[in-house]
């Protein structure tokens, strides 16, 4: 970044900012709220990687956030204006997160129940950001509703939620923390 370069512009001192494209939206906005819930998301994923995770799963979610910061871009960018060339998510992307979910899911103990989250912090943190990912999801299928939206973002996003379910249990499986099994009255 040039030494020119401030973060504050005063641009969105009255509640509206630009898409790309330079077309001004009310902060408010679906598109605004869409890609405000992936940046949620994003920095909880940067929260479980800064934990201490095994290096490979470290790998993945660095991925996962460059991702993420591809479909904010896709969902920032002004649908009735040509910006310049973004990047793009790729079928493989998908694919990744699917091949991660069925390794996970090799070393652990079929779901017999639905489980309550936590058991450790690290665990927590998954499902924090699996919860917020469920969330982006929402808001990227109501944006769909007035303005298209790739839809490989929504999958992408619809698989991570997955993944990081996953990850949550792996992980707990790894730090040898109890899975807490949700035992309502009508099933005891």
């Amino acid at each position: 970044m040039s030494d020119d370069f401030k973060i504050y512009t005063r641009g969105g001192d009255k509640g509206e900012t630009s898409l790309l494209g330079g077309t001004r939206v009310p902060k408010s906005h679906e598109r605004v709220e869409a890609y405000g819930n992936l940046d949620e998301l994003n920095s909880f994923i940067g929260l479980i990687r800064d934990q201490e995770i095994k290096p490979h799963y470290r790998e993945i979610l660095i991925g996962i956030q460059e991702n993420l910061f591809i479909a904010e871009a896709l969902v920032a960018r002004d649908p009735g204006k040509e910006t310049r060339s973004l990047p793009v998510l790729k079928e493989e992307d998908i694919s990744l997160l699917e091949h991660e979910i069925d390794a996970m899911n090799e070393d652990l103990p079929p779901l017999q129940h639905f489980i309550l989250p936590g058991g450790h912090t690290i665990v927590s943190y998954c499902h924090i950001a699996r919860t917020v990912c469920r969330r982006a999801e929402r808001s990227l299928i109501r944006l769909n509703k007035i303005s298209a939206v790739e839809d490989i973002i929504i999958r992408f996003l619809n698989r991570l939620s997955d993944y990081l379910f996953v990850l949550a249990r792996k992980t707990g499986k790894d730090l040898n923390a109890a899975e807490t099994p949700w035992l309502p009255e009508i099933l005891k």
